[in-house]
């Protein structure tokens, strides 16, 4: 039998904790339980931690440049039909999936997600946000549907079909508008910046800074991808930049003044909400409050 010796004993405790220091930044112990843990109905990823930029994919990296080229077009537009729209809805994102039109509101204890049929206005299915969250962009991704708030910095992931909740999520900035490239979630935050986000995991993979002729372009709010573009309401304005999804650059304005009447207008009902139908090449816009959804067809400027 080896005796073991003070010197050894010394030995083995050293080891032992240099063993167990490795062991615990591979594997550290799971979190104690506490009275604040998201209940168990919806998965919760914290995403407080951004990556820095050298530690994102290659994805879409984007340095701001000023733009180059010739001029950058402008299109008016000629309005093709009206449909009604809640007078009561702060629209914060507007989309169509599968012929159906999905609306995300804004507001304290007035914040919906909506499904509509857009040719009545007729609420077809409808879930309220509890009155501590203030409900922003919405996108539809497959089968889930996400959403965005505006200062609480969480996110929630629901089931398409039934609203019911699968799971939230959060992001270190404001949530403003949201849309995807078929590939990957793409939110903005109201600064040039547009995140883009693994719709699985819902970490951040990508970023493209949003720049035209004079600089960088701020405000970035509700998102539509379209063919190729990311169409951009400019919060306060009725503009909406068209932004290539390649290069982050301006590559048209559309000037959407005069749409809605002065007389049913009031105050900040600023234009926002785009729904592009892929069918028959249709775009729709509406804005805050705002009674009618229009569908417009886009003229350029001479």
């Amino acid at each position: 039998m080896t005796r073991i010796t003070g010197r050894m004993v010394v030995v083995l405790w050293i080891l032992t904790v240099a063993f167990g220091i490795v062991g615990c930044a591979d594997n550290p112990p799971p979190p104690t339980p506490s009275a604040t843990t998201a209940p168990t109905a919806a998965q919760s990823i914290s995403l407080a931690a951004t990556p820095t930029a050298a530690a994102l994919s290659p994805l879409v990296l984007s340095p701001l440049a000023p733009a180059t080229g010739a001029n950058i077009p402008v299109y008016t537009y000629k309005v093709i039909n009206t449909y009604p729209h809640d007078r009561t809805a702060w629209t914060q994102g507007l989309l169509f999936d599968n012929g159906a039109l999905y609306e995300g509101t804004g507001l304290l204890g007035q914040s919906v997600l909506r499904k509509i049929d857009w040719e009545t206005g007729e609420v077809q299915q409808e879930h309220k946000l509890t009155a501590d969250y203030y409900g922003e962009g919405i996108t539809i991704f497959g089968e889930k549907l996400y959403q965005l708030t505006w200062q609480t910095q969480i996110g929630f992931v629901y089931d398409k079909a039934t609203f019911a909740l699968l799971q939230t999520f959060t992001y270190p900035t404001q949530g403003w508008g949201l849309t995807h490239d078929n590939t990957n979630l793409i939110m903005s935050d109201g600064s040039a910046r547009l995140t883009y986000r693994d719709p699985a995991t819902l970490a951040e993979v990508g970023y493209l800074d949003v720049y035209d002729a004079k600089g960088p372009v701020l405000q970035l709010n509700e998102l539509e991808y379209i063919q190729g573009e990311i169409f951009a309401n400019i919060w306060t304005t009725d503009q909406i930049a068209r932004i290539s999804a390649e290069t982050g650059q301006v590559i048209g304005w559309i000037n959407l003044t005069g749409l809605l009447p002065p007389q049913d207008r009031k105050g900040d009902e600023y234009l926002n909400g785009i729904a592009y139908l892929p069918e028959g090449d249709r775009l729709f816009v509406t804005g805050k409050f705002w009674p009618t959804l229009f569908e417009i067809e886009l003229i350029r400027q001479p």
